[in-house]
């Protein structure tokens, strides 16, 4: 008897111990919404709430929410009253209406019954009348089968989501108190990808790795466990807080730069230039590469520090603005009239030096050939080219001139020509194969319609011989044409080949 009452005495001593850990005894007003096992497992990290705080901090944002409840065997009628309970504070602390907040509410257990729609009810009272009706299903635990239902009827346009072009946020809370039977992990991220956001609570005997499965990221902020569902109304304050849109860079932030709120957290952004550092916090000037931002050297920029500096090519000086370039010698006095006397040997003779300078070899942009002309330098197109407008580049000339004179081939500049182009003085024209026609855009051929005509009958054997005559002329004068269509082939084969 003493053992017995030994055992009844620890065992009551351990259940007391975990509800002083659930509660903070020296001040009611916080509620701890995580479980011993889960702080025993390290699941999630410690969440405090606190109402008061929450109240007088939050504004309001409109929302398409919709809960999704399990309404199983699990479930007893005394908690499933209490589930209720906590649906109806949760509608007392949103802003219903038509152009704010709008509820739906999925119940689920192996079957699934949408018990209200997002456009059915557009007040709190209206919306906690309908609570009041809704009665458990029992059996099984179909949580995907409720989440897909939710997705593919509670939050469409239909049932009174609003579309995505005003961006109302969609949000789904589930409530569950067991393991789900069907598969959950695809369907919650079909879910989360057409925009939904998830909240996951689990009671009693959830499974906290299905938990994890359901609900959106960041984890700590979408997945909450209580230990019975005599407690799950003090969830209400924490739901407030995420779902009213808290700033929670205006609560406070340790970013160096800029803070941006992501619901109920936040994370630090850079000012341009700078990368953030792997607290995640603190930011360091970005690398930038001086010259790449833009420069004003002539030749070369070589970045140095957060600046630049210019740089000429052999054979040049840098003039006194530091960003151009001379050849070396004949600008190291800048204007004559500035140099001394004593120096004008030094001048002479380095003017003497840099006409020595073989300019072209310094570098320069001409397609073909360079010629050095003094200081400076012009370009040259072989026999058989001509230079165009930009004094650089050659193209292939026309040799069809008969006083041998060299003219530019338009053809070879380009054309829009289906089958020939034909270089004119100053343009060019489309021509056709034989057999064909041009069309009236000038451009496109097609083939010629040949019309032959039988006059006699051909069941008799003169027609016959006719026809067969006709046939054969027929295919002579193609065969002419194909040879004479060979001869330009080769002729054109021959002028690419001497290009």
């Amino acid at each position: 008897m003493k053992s017995f009452i030994g055992s009844l005495v620890y065992c009551l001593s351990i259940l007391l111990l975990d509800l002083c850990e659930s509660y903070d005894l020296n001040n009611p007003s916080y509620i701890s919404a995580q479980s011993y096992a889960q702080r025993r497992n390290n699941a999630l990290p410690h969440r405090t709430l606190n109402p008061a705080a929450t109240d007088s901090q939050c504004r309001s944002r409109p929302l398409d929410l919709v809960f999704i409840i399990d309404s199983s065997r699990s479930v007893r009628p005394g908690e499933f009253e209490k589930v209720k309970i906590f649906l109806a504070d949760m509608v007392d602390t949103l802003d219903v209406g038509p152009d704010a907040t709008r509820v739906a509410v999925v119940n689920y257990a192996s079957t699934v019954k949408i018990e209200f729609l997002l456009k059915s009810h557009l007040t709190k009272d209206t919306i906690k009348q309908a609570i009041t009706r809704i009665e458990p299903l029992a059996a099984g635990t179909m949580t995907g089968m409720a989440i897909k239902k939710a997705m593919d009827e509670a939050f469409t346009e239909k049932s009174g989501a609003r579309p995505k072009s005003k961006n109302i946020s969609k949000v789904a809370i589930i409530v569950t108190d067991g393991r789900p039977q069907d598969q959950v992990e695809e369907v919650s991220a079909a879910a989360r990808a057409s925009g939904i956001e998830i909240y996951a609570v689990g009671v009693d005997r959830a499974d906290m790795r299905s938990l994890k499965l359901m609900a959106s990221n960041p984890l700590e902020d979408h997945v909450f466990y209580v230990e019975t569902y005599g407690v799950i109304e003090k969830l209400t304050s924490k739901f407030r807080e995420t779902l009213c849109g808290m700033d929670a860079c205006a609560m406070g932030h340790d970013c160096e730069h800029i803070c941006v709120s992501s619901g109920s957290s936040y994370y630090c952004q850079c000012r341009k230039g700078y990368i953030l550092n792997e607290d995640q916090k603190t930011c360091a000037l970005k690398h930038v590469d001086a010259c790449e931002m833009g420069h004003s050297c002539q030749h070369i920029c070589v970045s140095s520090s957060n600046s630049y500096q210019c740089r000429c090519l052999p054979g040049f000086v840098l003039n006194d603005d530091k960003q151009t370039c001379s050849i070396r010698g004949a600008g190291a006095y800048g204007q004559g009239d500035s140099v001394h006397k004593g120096d004008r040997k030094r001048k002479n003779d380095a003017n003497q030096s840099s006409s020595n300078v073989d300019v072209c070899a310094l570098g320069h942009d001409c397609q073909h050939t360079c010629v050095s002309s003094g200081l400076s330098y012009y370009c040259t197109c072989p026999t058989g080219f001509v230079l165009m407008e930009d004094k650089r580049s050659c193209f292939k000339a026309s040799d069809a001139d008969a006083d041998g004179s060299a003219s530019l081939d338009y053809c070879m500049l380009g054309h829009e020509c289906e089958h020939i182009c034909v270089s004119d003085a100053a343009a060019y024209h489309c021509e056709c194969r034989r057999g064909f026609v041009l069309q009236e855009d000038k451009k496109t051929c097609s083939k010629k319609k040949v019309k032959v005509e039988i006059v006699q009958d051909p069941c008799m054997c003169e027609a016959r011989l006719a026809f067969q005559r006709q046939t054969q002329t027929s295919i002579q004068d193609l065969n002419a044409k194909l040879a004479a269509v060979t001869r330009k082939v080769e002729q054109m084969e021959n002028m690419l080949g001497r290009m």
